[in-house]
């Protein structure tokens, strides 16, 4: 224990010094995981003397029970401002205050009507804010909670960084009108599917649901897993009986068994919904794959 203590004291002064030797004037923005990335790109795009990066890799996906690295901590010394989920997503956040307690939290879930574990009784995990209340933590999946996403950013970097100010009004004015332009396409797209149930890999869609007027039957994973016991893919495949045989959706990268255990007893067709949780820095990539996601579905609901 005495060996570990040392060790921890040991990092934490390596932290404090390499905070301490950052650039002058260059502020270094972190953001938790890969949407907020992608929002902060486009928030300080163009903005002098700022450098977005992402703590974890584009690979990580969500943070489902995320425990922090070393190399994480070697980062976060180095942020000027991080940039969380909120939502009780980061369960290590209260870590990260104790180690950098001056370290600037933008918390997303600001603003946004979070969905709590009573109201999506289909949902298997959920992550616990700082007062322990359960909530999806999946806001982004919603582009008007992405617009108060982005506003949340550009006002706490404009009270940190008034110089640049105006560059981060304006950006962020600019990817709020195509994310609600984003969000009337997708909305008209998916009218005439309304109400229309689907089932998902994992709860990552409520927040769409919610949004575009769909209905979540069935989950077919637990914790973002696919370890549905034996008893429990026998009561989603009554449900998605029950439900008249919605469409079945798994996420990229996954090999869902119990989709395809699903869909053999029930005829339901499988298909894929994309998260948004990995990929590339482009700044254009969460409108290109929302329409997609909107898309998908409108195929499958009208198979």
């Amino acid at each position: 224990m005495k060996k570990v203590l040392a060790l921890l004291v040991a990092l934490s002064m390596m932290f404090i010094a390499c905070a301490c030797s950052a650039s002058a004037g260059q502020v270094q923005v972190m953001t938790s995981f890969y949407p907020l990335y992608i929002f902060a790109l486009n928030v300080f795009d163009g903005v002098d003397s700022v450098t977005v990066s992402c703590m974890t890799t584009p690979s990580t996906g969500c943070l489902h029970d995320y425990q922090l690295l070393a190399s994480d901590m070697m980062k976060l010394a180095k942020a000027d401002m991080l940039i969380v989920c909120g939502a009780g997503m980061e369960n290590y956040l209260g870590d990260v205050q104790v180690q950098f307690p001056n370290l600037p939290v933008v918390d997303c879930s600001a603003g946004i009507d979070l969905i709590a574990e009573d109201e999506h009784e289909e949902a298997h995990h959920h992550h616990h804010d700082e007062d322990g209340e359960a909530y999806n933590a999946h806001t982004w999946l919603d582009a008007q909670n992405a617009i108060q996403i982005v506003q949340t950013i550009a006002q706490s970097a404009a009270a940190m960084m008034p110089a640049q100010a105006d560059k981060i009004a304006s950006n962020a004015q600019a990817y709020c009108e195509r994310l609600a332009a984003l969000d009337a396409q997708i909305k008209e797209l998916l009218a005439p599917d309304a109400g229309r149930s689907i089932v998902t890999f994992h709860e990552a869609f409520p927040y769409f649901a919610r949004a575009y007027g769909l209905h979540i039957a069935a989950v077919m994973s637990d914790e973002h897993e696919d370890s549905l016991s034996p008893k429990a893919l026998r009561e989603v495949i009554e449900t998605v009986r029950a439900a008249d045989n919605p469409p079945l959706f798994t996420e990229p990268g996954s090999s869902s068994v119990a989709a395809q255990t699903i869909s053999q007893e029930t005829g339901a067709g499988v298909y894929e919904l994309d998260p948004i949780v990995t990929g590339e820095a482009t700044l254009d990539t969460y409108e290109t794959r929302m329409l997609n996601n909107a898309y998908t579905l409108k195929n499958a609901l009208e198979q």
